[in-house]
């Protein structure tokens, strides 16, 4: 089948489960076939910094819908936006209101049922905080000091913050404070996982059996890497803005940063080499990404191609087969504050009646 038809046809093929560690497992391609046990906790959240690009959706959001869409109706699905840790790099208080109600408005575009899902925002819940100081009198600062997001983060900076080191600890404790069993997220958050994991071990040996260890579910998308640079992970604070395509862009937008996306100087193929070929592998990727394919399946259906003008091309027409819908939506949603505001308060009322149940657990266990 030629890319046309195949992308037409949307034909989500499994890949079946990769176990990369004993405590890492990928989400199925297919999401009606993904493994989640009855009665489980899914537990994720997002920073909330403007609307949402095409990593942000490919590698967070849409597996949120999956999960809204085909998690046993026993599953208890919990989604917020992550404002206390968007303020580990200081913003303007305009900003981050603007940039709160974008990420609702986003997540609810991409298809993310709030009818099934919890959604709210972090800040409007003390029970993370509280949490967050009586994991942190548990964590290391050796092993803080190890986090490769940290390391990345804090380069370049004159004097990196105290939140902004110690914001894994912060992250553990919003998973920990829903009890969570399973938290999807990507694989550039593993490593805060398994600190979450560690933390909940030492929790659990000093204070009494609380906790689970929640496992960790990969989106299937590979990260998603900057279209000028494929050797970074896409971003917003990118400051060529060529590099990065939002999920609210026109199709000429998207265009002409697919035009500007940096390829290489072969044209008779084009295979997915991240090494050799960074740039050809990440619109590879992409492609792979939004068709639920594997990477093979996309190198065959492309493998007719003999130009880059014909493989970009095929690159923008996947990019707003996938995104016209959300497009739409979000601009909608976008220019409805009272709609936003009351899912909002409705998802943080449900959240709260949760955490401040279990803080009251956690809390006494501590000997408060």
């Amino acid at each position: 089948m030629k890319p046309q038809a195949s992308i037409m046809a949307h034909a989500a093929r499994n890949l079946g489960q990769i176990r990369l560690n004993s405590t890492v497992k990928t989400t199925s391609y297919d999401p009606r076939k993904q493994e989640i046990p009855e009665h489980s906790t899914l537990f994720s959240m997002i920073q909330p910094t403007g609307m949402f690009h095409l990593g942000n959706y490919l590698g967070a959001v849409r597996a949120w819908k999956d999960l809204t869409d085909y998690a046993p109706d026993s599953t208890k699905l919990i989604f917020g936006t992550a404002d206390l840790h968007a303020i580990t790099i200081p913003k303007p208080a305009k900003d981050i209101r603007k940039f709160r109600s974008e990420a609702i408005a986003s997540i609810l575009a991409s298809g993310v049922n709030h009818e099934r899902a919890i959604i709210y925002h972090q800040s409007a819940l003390p029970e993370h905080a509280e949490l967050n100081w009586i994991l942190s009198t548990l964590a290391g600062t050796g092993y803080l000091n190890r986090m490769t997001q940290w390391k990345s983060k804090s380069e370049g900076l004159d004097n990196s913050s105290l939140g902004l080191f110690a914001y894994p600890v912060l992250q553990a404790a919003d998973i920990l404070l829903f009890k969570s069993t399973h938290v999807p997220v990507g694989d550039d958050q593993v490593q805060h996982l398994e600190l979450c994991r560690t933390l909940a071990e030492s929790f659990n040996k000093q204070f009494g059996k609380t906790f689970k260890l929640p496992t960790t579910l990969l989106a299937p998308t590979k990260k998603i890497l900057s279209l000028r640079d494929p050797l970074k992970k896409m971003s917003k604070s990118d400051k060529d803005q060529n590099a990065t395509i939002y999920i609210n862009e026109t199709s000429d937008e998207i265009a002409k940063k697919i035009k500007k996306a940096v390829t290489d100087s072969t044209s008779t193929h084009f295979n997915y080499d991240p090494e050799n070929r960074p740039g050809v592998s990440n619109l590879i990727n992409i492609i792979s990404g939004i068709q639920r394919k594997s990477i093979q399946e996309v190198e065959s259906d492309i493998s007719d191609f003999k130009d880059h003008k014909t493989f970009k091309d095929y690159v923008c027409y996947v990019i707003n087969e996938e995104i016209n819908e959300p497009r739409r939506k979000f601009e909608e949603l976008v220019q409805n504050s009272n709609y936003l505001n009351k899912i909002v308060q409705e998802g943080n009322e449900k959240a709260r009646a949760i955490a401040s149940v279990n803080i009251k657990e956690f809390k006494q266990k501590v000997g408060f």
